[in-house]
């Protein structure tokens, strides 16, 4: 199972090769492309490989787990990785295709293949330490993508967003250390099984709790939220892209793996005050999202109510709740991404993306007042697209599994969701463009920079009316994850009951 290493050594590689060439423009734009491709392309002989229902892991240095580092691929982590890769991928072309400015298109490459490198050594480590290092990769190259350029209001955002993670390293970290104190052990499969033979299974739930602290803190969950609408509007807006397609969504991903190895038994202690959570988390969210009047704080604020989504869903904890979860996953990342890079190409025209300052795209860009219609309506539910289909498998979930007050609240937030984006298709794109101000940024973006964004409309479009397979895959990774035994025989090599 080489091919497991296969999306590490990838996003290293590009890295190196775009930073010796960081002096050679021509050069850099052809690694982006490059890089766009392979990204996506590296985990689909993997998504194969375990599409199947078998859990595959790698020791490292053939050295067997638990004392070994060891890389680990189920179907919960193809999903993850195929919607990462691709938006990433994305991402990328659109960074090549439009000219970033300086320094940052110097250094966005390999700070950005470095911080996939991050990612995806999160989604594969069977380790919880090794899992702490990656979330220090992500953090190093993040905050340097965040700050690069040294404004004032970029420091001010990548201060809030440097100390709130450290404090949820901290956090984890300290877990970390209780539960090797519990259990010796360090590997995420042999601290599950030894769990399970405790006498008493909730003595890990203190150590857990840290663990589920941290992951909060980095998926974007109420209350420790604050710092992300706090710093995603001060970057690039392209940097901001690639933030809300990966960064939160491994907190989540982390979230599932480890709360669902660790607690399963000990569940019913944890699902009120996930449910809480993950309301409170849409409600606040969107609510957020309505008091501003900027394009890309009214987005970064509903990066946080989407969330609460994904968390609803996983507190279910059944294969149907799950599985909405992961298939919601899917769709978010794609309509979330691409209304980012949506915004981007907003800021370009106007300068900024203050919705009195914009304004007449419809008539300027028909071409990506398309794009937005289709990607919001998307993200607000409505049918046929993606997120109407979404958003049912959670209502249909929730309802089936008696949780009619959180189906309540994510329908309102469907609501409210609704309500921004029309605020924004009304703003920046229905009335009138405002007397005197013409494009801020030079000429508006031609027409390669619509290639990336439909690229996104392409696949948002697909989920929509061909999604069956894809639900077929999620109900299967959701049976697959709620039982551990399957996880902890593949790695260790041990049945163990489930």
């Amino acid at each position: 199972m080489n091919l497991l290493a296969l999306p590490l050594i990838l996003p290293i590689a590009f890295a190196l090769l775009g930073a010796a060439l960081r002096g050679h423009a021509r050069l850099r734009q052809v690694v982006g492309v490059l890089s766009a491709a392979a990204l996506p392309l590296s985990v689909v002989p993997l998504c194969l490989a375990v599409a199947g229902g078998e859990v595959h892991s790698l020791a490292l240095g053939n050295w067997a787990a638990p004392f070994g580092i060891v890389l680990v691929a189920d179907m919960t982590a193809a999903i993850f990785l195929a919607t990462a890769g691709c938006t990433a991928g994305l991402v990328f072309l659109h960074a090549a295709v439009n000219r970033l400015c300086s320094p940052l298109d110097r250094w966005f490459f390999p700070l950005a293949n470095f911080l996939m490198f991050g990612v995806n050594g999160s989604l594969l480590t069977g380790d919880l330490f090794n899992l702490f290092v990656m979330f220090e990769v992500m953090l190093i190259a993040s905050f340097v993508l965040m700050v690069i350029g040294g404004k004032r209001p970029q420091l001010e955002g990548g201060l809030k967003y440097v100390v709130i993670n450290l404090v949820g390293s901290a956090l984890f970290l300290t877990g970390i250390g209780m539960l090797y104190g519990k259990t010796g052990s360090l590997n995420i499969a042999d601290i599950a099984m030894k769990i399970q033979l405790l006498e008493d299974p909730s003595m890990a739930r203190s150590s857990v709790i840290l663990l589920f602290g941290a992951f909060a803190i980095k998926a974007g969950l109420f209350p420790f939220f604050f710092w992300l609408p706090a710093s995603y509007h001060t970057p690039p807006a392209v940097v901001t892209a690639l933030f809300a397609g990966l960064l939160t969504k491994v907190g989540v991903y982390t979230m599932f793996r480890v709360l669902s190895l660790f607690v399963g038994a000990d569940f019913g202690a944890w699902q009120g005050l996930l449910m809480w959570t993950a309301a409170l988390t849409m409600i606040t969210g969107v609510l957020g999202a309505a008091a501003h009047f900027h394009m890309r704080r009214i987005l970064a604020f509903h990066i946080i109510s989407q969330i609460g989504y994904l968390l609803a869903g996983f507190a279910m904890f059944t294969v149907a709740g799950i599985a909405a979860a992961l298939f919601y996953f899917i769709h978010n990342n794609l309509a979330k991404t691409s209304l980012l890079l949506i915004n981007d190409n907003v800021e370009r025209r106007f300068g900024n993306a203050r919705l009195e300052n914009t304004g007449g795209l419809y008539k300027a860009a028909p071409w990506l007042a398309v794009a937005f219609l289709i990607c919001a309506l998307a993200l607000a539910g409505i049918p046929p697209l993606s997120g109407f289909w979404a958003k049912l498998a959670i209502v249909r979930a929730g309802i089936g599994d008696g949780f009619g007050w959180l189906v309540a609240a994510a329908l309102g937030v469907g609501m409210w969701t609704l309500f921004s984006m029309t605020k924004l298709w009304a703003e920046v794109f229905w009335k009138a463009r405002p007397q005197g101000n013409e494009t801020a940024h030079g000429t508006p973006p031609g027409a390669a920079a619509c290639v990336p964004l439909a690229g996104f409309v392409v696949l948002i479009i697909a989920l929509s009316l061909g999604g069956g397979p894809v639900v077929e895959f999620c109900t299967r990774a959701a049976t697959q994850l709620l039982d551990p035994s399957v996880y902890i025989d593949a790695v260790l090599g041990k049945e163990v009951a489930p």
